[in-house]
């Protein structure tokens, strides 16, 4: 009698007004858990971002019959939050998936989550495969401790500023990226991070022709024509670790040599921190000694 109980608690539960945050497979359907199936066949609405390949998933589960779905992307998140919270309000329990993986990492949600918990709306989460997880753990790199940088910019200031911030990251940081794109930001990362960093290109994770290639960054820009620029791809790269052995007569003379080649003070000092890696604050406090002393 207590387990018939439960069941009816457990299903009515199931059935109560709220936004259902659902995790679906980033390339093996195998990986879709149960009870993401369950909820997408009990939903009243699906908010996805594109509704063919929604409804694709939907039929390769056998889910029927099938929830009406609403589109639900980068475009039209703002304009339509409103709404999905009125429906809630209103007695729906609605769903937001993604093409892949966790909505809100590096995709649509994060907007609508944080206008539900504005609005006290009941929030539930059905975690799902994440692709930076997935390439971190399979990097062999730290776990311990990383950052998730996403997409970098395409370019200008923005993307300068963020590849700086990888530069001194001190934890291991991931970084999704297109395949036309993988060249040209490895090539950027070697230059600012220095040759050394270990790093992990991750490709088509989950799938058929997954591969994960493993090195340093100048490994890795070599043999980067034969990597195949097909598929999604999850760069993660080592953290900055400062090298205390060279001391700080080496580094004054290494820093006086670039200045007498007619660079400025902060060409040298970004320079040696990209050679060697040494923080820049003390490059910067050497250079300083420097100039006291001409």
């Amino acid at each position: 009698m207590n387990s018939q109980k439960q069941a009816m608690e457990t299903q009515a539960a199931t059935q109560e007004a709220a936004l259902v945050i659902i995790g679906t497979p980033i390339g093996n359907l195998g990986d879709i858990s149960i009870r993401a199936i369950k909820e997408l066949t009990q939903v009243d609405l699906i908010c996805c971002e594109d509704t063919r390949r929604t409804g694709n998933l939907l039929k390769l589960l056998n889910v029927s019959p099938r929830p009406k779905l609403s589109v639900l992307n980068e475009h039209t998140e703002k304009d339509k939050s409103n709404e999905i919270i009125r429906l809630i309000q209103s007695g729906s329990r609605i769903a937001l998936v993604t093409d892949a993986g966790m909505p809100a990492i590096a995709d649509p949600g994060q907007y609508l989550i944080r206008t539900a918990i504005e609005n006290s709306i009941k929030l539930e989460i059905i975690p799902g495969p994440t692709a930076g997880i997935t390439a971190l753990i399979a990097s062999g790199l730290s776990t311990s401790r990383f950052a998730f940088q996403g997409f970098l910019p395409r370019k200008g200031n923005e993307r300068e500023e963020r590849l700086a911030e990888i530069t001194t990251e001190e934890k291991t940081t991931i970084i999704y990226e297109s395949g036309k794109r993988l060249a040209k930001t490895i090539k950027d990362l070697t230059n600012i991070c220095g040759e050394e960093r270990e790093v992990a290109i991750a490709r088509e994770l989950t799938k058929l022709h997954e591969e994960i290639h493993r090195g340093t960054l100048a490994l890795l820009q070599e043999r980067i024509q034969e990597i195949s620029t097909k598929g999604e791809f999850v760069i993660v790269i080592s953290g900055f670790k400062e090298r205390l052995d060279l001391d700080d007569n080496f580094l004054k003379n290494e820093l006086t040599g670039i200045i007498s080649d007619g660079k400025s003070k902060r060409d040298a000092v970004n320079e040696l921190a990209i050679k060697y890696p040494i923080s820049k604050k003390r490059l910067y406090d050497l250079s300083l000694e420097i100039a006291g002393q001409d």
